[in-house]
């Protein structure tokens, strides 16, 4: 009778054994993470981008931001398309504006033209936590970078190994990159991968419409050649961008420039001298907000203390509104 027990009880504990280590292998399956060199990610959880509110499977890595040419004849830009958010501002007294795309869900197979760093997109760039890619420097920032006020990774520094001129481009328009490259610079630089901006909030679904705010149509007015327009479309919710008339679209795959939310945001600059202005990206204003075929009159806020404060946008009752998923671009003006 002891040893019909004593097998029993074997047999019950290696059953027992065997069902953990079933168990087990399901968890691992379903849990099991992956390194891709720049964070972790699990590889059946469902990340959503802190910028655009979409699937990313990337999202938890931080962003690398790309300065690019705004200049006619650097169109069409390649990979334009396929950021997440972009700021556009005027850098001299004609109105010229230029790019600072930033890259986190989508990998374009070039990047370009890349344009040098201007002072007044730094803060910018610091409030998203993001690595700053860019082609030298302007007045006094390039002593800045060098210092590592941001993290970054500069063209005068790795050309011909992370950033490459393009035959057939003509300069300075001919200078292009890719995230593998600057991806790989930034691991021997030893930056921190990990992604810590806290991200915009977003609605779970669309807001019903309000007849008295709705538009399909928004106009920058950028000088000459580079007037900007976005036209809605309800159908896809999105809103597409036209540059002097004509579609902006992305060399690296054909596809017009498309944004969930579009964001004009008004402030001052100031002349400093020859080809350069100042333009205010500190302290606040007046922004409009363009989303869901409408618009909300707002502010947009940013603490002039703090280099790595969160660009804020706010309703007119003073509530960070919460924007529709998708990107994001943001027309900076001036007066």
């Amino acid at each position: 009778m002891l040893k019909l027990n004593l097998n029993k009880l074997l047999v019950i504990a290696g059953a027992t054994v065997l069902v953990l280590i079933v168990v087990f292998i399901i968890w691992w399956n379903k849990e099991i993470i992956i390194n891709n060199g720049m964070g972790i990610i699990n590889k059946n959880e469902t990340l959503k981008s802190s910028i655009t509110g979409l699937d990313c499977p990337g999202a938890d890595v931080r962003s690398i931001t790309v300065m690019l040419a705004s200049d006619p004849e650097a169109r069409p830009l390649s990979g334009i398309s396929q950021a997440d958010m972009v700021f556009e501002m005027p850098v001299d007294p004609t109105g010229i504006t230029r790019f600072m795309a930033v890259f986190q869900c989508e990998k374009p197979k070039e990047i370009g033209s890349v344009r040098s760093a201007r002072n007044d997109f730094i803060p910018l760039a610091a409030g998203l936590d993001t690595i700053f890619a860019h082609w030298g420097g302007e007045l006094g920032v390039l002593e800045k970078l060098d210092a590592r006020i941001i993290d970054n990774v500069d063209a005068m520094k790795y050309e011909g190994t992370v950033f490459y001129r393009k035959a057939g481009v003509g300069p300075p328009h001919d200078g292009f990159t890719n995230l593998d490259l600057l991806t790989k610079k930034a691991q021997d630089l030893k930056y921190d991968f990990k992604n810590s901006f806290p991200g915009y909030p977003h609605q779970e679904k669309e807001p019903k419409k309000n007849l008295s705010n709705l538009i399909d149509q928004i106009s920058v007015n950028y000088p000459g050649r580079h007037a900007v327009n976005w036209t809605y479309d309800s159908g896809t919710n999105l809103y597409s961008r036209y540059r002097n008339s004509s579609a902006e679209i992305d060399k690296d795959n054909g596809q017009t420039v498309k944004a969930g939310v579009v964001i004009v945001m008004n402030t001052t600059s100031k002349f400093l001298k020859e080809q350069y202005i100042s333009v205010e990206v500190l302290g606040e204003g007046v922004a409009q907000i363009y989303q869901n075929g409408s618009v909300v009159n707002g502010k947009w806020e940013k603490d002039a203390a703090e280099l790595d404060s969160k660009l804020y946008f706010y309703d007119d009752s003073g509530k960070e509104i919460k924007f529709a998923p998708g990107k994001i671009w943001v027309e900076i003006v001036t007066q």
